[in-house]
């Protein structure tokens, strides 16, 4: 069983079991949360939602917070004398799929 959620403004397939880093979420660490099901599927059959599967819902336990690594940005513009260095982590939450809930 798989099913695809959405948070964060991006998609992500998932199975029960899975921890993956999502974008910054608001949830104390061991919080439980709720994520809609944009489609789901048994093995057999799939259910596509519009926009979400009536009733389906992923539960998922919020593990940690943090930054991942840095990406550096840097801009630069030949025989004009101009650089620019910038760097960005990125926040994320690491957040283990409980269940698969289906109506």
């Amino acid at each position: 069983m798989y099913a695809i959620i959405a948070t964060g403004g991006k998609q992500y397939r998932i199975t029960p079991g899975e921890v993956l880093r999502v974008p910054a979420l608001r949830a104390e660490v061991g919080e439980t949360i709720e994520l809609p099901v944009l489609a789901l599927s048994d093995g057999e059959q799939v259910k596509i939602g519009r926009p979400t599967v009536e009733g389906a819902r992923a539960v998922c336990r919020v593990l940690e917070h943090g930054k991942e690594r840095k990406v550096i940005v840097f801009k630069f513009k030949r025989r004009k004398q101009y650089r620019r260095k910038k760097g960005h982590r990125q926040k994320y939450t690491a957040i283990r799929v409980e269940a698969i809930q289906a109506a």
